[in-house]
């Protein structure tokens, strides 16, 4: 059952605080459940209503298996009218206090932005800089369209390597931005401060966004120091597992990897040592495969902004060893796991030897759980939206007012 404990002495918590209708839009992964930006926001409702909101989420997903219907929902990833009505609907219908927007493409469009009502848009990736969302093209770290027109992203077909879906998104960003979509939102939060960073060098206005991590409910803890390693995510190439596999054989330790994906063949001919493929697993099982593992391994070699797995991880007291890139160095922080250079060639396999010996494994156990209270609990997430919400609120009812006291001048 999901709860969540408050105090009025929390940091941040309004003391006449009130109750909120919330509209949240989605455009749900087709991954489902694997995705771990659906669960994220499926979290968030369920907290949210939990804490006494009244929370309606609209959450579609486009139909993507013909040509035809490819092609709708590129067109409608540049200006989905269709989504601005169903949006429009739904606050004539539920008159929301706020809405709370997530993922944008393909199935709902910049467009939504555009409706009269104080606006929260959360920034879970990088994808109103960069196409493929991620800033990596062909294994390297990629930085050329942050802050230009992503026309370089849709010469390099960069999102899955489609010339039309690149082309649609890529004309979906740069129209949006012409026309201020973006600058009708009233707070965007960055789920880490690596994002907010970013998003800041691409021109995005400081002062409207603030760091809301992701956060997950408490799991039971891990007892002892673990068994084996574990990593939990997609198999593709941006993970960074075909770097990490070739080398496992200096581990005297077994690997679980739990997923699916594009790579998944290739990295079964790549994997050295003791290592086992689980498939894609339910969300149910995630604590009981961490209630054992010694530590999770992050070996990805993009900008990862704050993967949820790590915060798993967090909340069961496993450690985290991940390369230092991107949001993870301000994510897995000294005391809750290992950071490894990308430039280390040796580094995954030190790293992972060290984390044999049970006191470090148990002490870094603590730490990372220590981080999880701290940083990624349902409490302070409850308290970080709330006040996000009612500071766009507060924000319209004011430049409402200014308006109003001008029209009587």
């Amino acid at each position: 059952m999901l709860s969540v404990a408050r105090s009025e002495d929390a940091v941040g918590v309004d003391r006449d605080r009130r109750t909120l209708r919330i509209l949240v839009v989605h455009s749900h992964y087709a991954s489902g459940s694997s995705s771990g930006e659906n669960r994220v926001v499926e979290d968030e409702v369920a907290l949210l209503r939990a804490a006494g909101h009244h929370v309606e989420l609209w959450s579609p997903e486009p139909a993507t298996v013909t040509l035809r219907q490819r092609a709708g929902a590129a067109a409608g990833a540049v200006w989905n009218r269709s989504a601005v009505a169903s949006v429009t609907a739904l606050i004539r219908d539920t008159s929301p206090d706020v809405l709370h927007v997530h993922n944008l493409f393909p199935a709902v469009s910049p467009a939504v932005l555009r409706v009269d009502i104080p606006t929260v848009v959360t920034l879970h990736n990088y994808r109103m800089l960069c196409l493929p969302a991620v800033l990596l093209r062909d294994g390297v770290v990629c930085e050329d369209c942050v802050g230009k027109l992503p026309w370089r992203g849709v010469v390099h077909r960069c999102y899955r390597g489609s010339a039309l879906g690149s082309a649609a998104l890529g004309t979906s960003l740069a129209l949006h931005r012409r026309a201020g979509s973006f600058d009708r939102v009233g707070t965007f939060l960055a789920v880490s401060e690596f994002v907010r960073e970013k998003h800041i060098q691409a021109g995005f206005d400081p002062d409207r966004i603030v760091v809301q991590p992701n956060f997950v409910q408490p799991m039971e803890r891990r007892s002892g120091a673990g068994e084996y390693f574990l990593f939990l995510g997609r198999l593709s190439h941006e993970k960074g597992l075909d770097r990490l596999l070739p080398q496992w054989g200096d581990v005297p330790a077994k690997l679980i990897v739990v997923g699916e994906g594009e790579e998944r063949d290739r990295l079964g001919e790549l994997a050295r040592g003791d290592v086992e493929f689980h498939g894609a697993v339910d969300p149910s099982r995630v604590s009981g495969l961490l209630g054992h593992a010694r530590a999770l391994v992050l070996p990805s070699i993009c900008y990862e902004g704050a993967p949820r797995t790590v915060v798993e991880a967090f909340a069961a007291g496993v450690p985290v060893i991940a390369n230092a890139l991107g949001g993870l160095p301000g994510v897995v922080r000294e005391g809750s796991g290992l950071l490894v250079s990308p430039a280390d060639s040796r580094g995954w396999v030190d790293a992972a030897n060290r984390l044999l010996d049970d006191d470090t494994a148990l002490l870094l156990g603590t730490g990372a759980h220590r981080e999880w209270q701290r940083r990624f609990s349902p409490q302070q997430a409850v308290i970080g939206l709330e006040n996000a919400y009612n500071r766009v609120i507060r924000g319209a009812e004011a430049a409402g007012t200014a308006v109003a006291l001008d029209s009587e001048r």
